[in-house]
């Protein structure tokens, strides 16, 4: 059996889905005053407060909140890229489900998705702004 990779710096990563796309950004921005970190493009949004990440995504109009969950994921920081795949190996050894394979996105970090036993998807991610030194 795999050895537990050193513990996550903490669940700091947030993702919701929103039909009110330009007000939660509003509300999240000018009122609770984080910032702008990245626009991916005019349907994503990731926002901080300097120690956290939260991710707005626009929902489509075949979204219907009485069938799908505003919760897109939750995500947990580390602070080594290199235990993005250490995680992914020693998660998938204990049987817990994987939803995909460990990847690095455009902006330098690297993640994976999986879920825990209630179906909750839970991202492992390496990302550089929210690394604690």
């Amino acid at each position: 059996m795999l050895k537990r990779p050193p513990a996550t710096t903490g669940m700091r990563h947030v993702a919701l889905f929103t039909g009110e796309f330009e007000a939660c950004e509003r509300f999240y921005a000018e009122l609770l005053g984080m910032a702008v970190e990245w626009r991916p493009d005019a349907d994503n949004v990731y926002l901080s407060s300097g120690n956290d990440n939260l991710a707005l995504h626009r929902t489509r109009a075949s979204f219907n909140p009485d069938q799908h969950q505003r919760l897109d994921h939750i995500g947990f920081i580390i602070n080594e890229i290199e235990q993005v795949d250490e995680w992914f190996n020693f998660l998938k050894e204990n049987g817990v489900e994987m939803k995909t394979e460990p990847r690095t996105h455009r902006d330098g970090a690297r993640s994976f998705y999986c879920f825990d036993p209630d179906g909750v998807t839970v991202q492992i991610i390496y990302h550089t702004p929210l690394v604690i030194n």
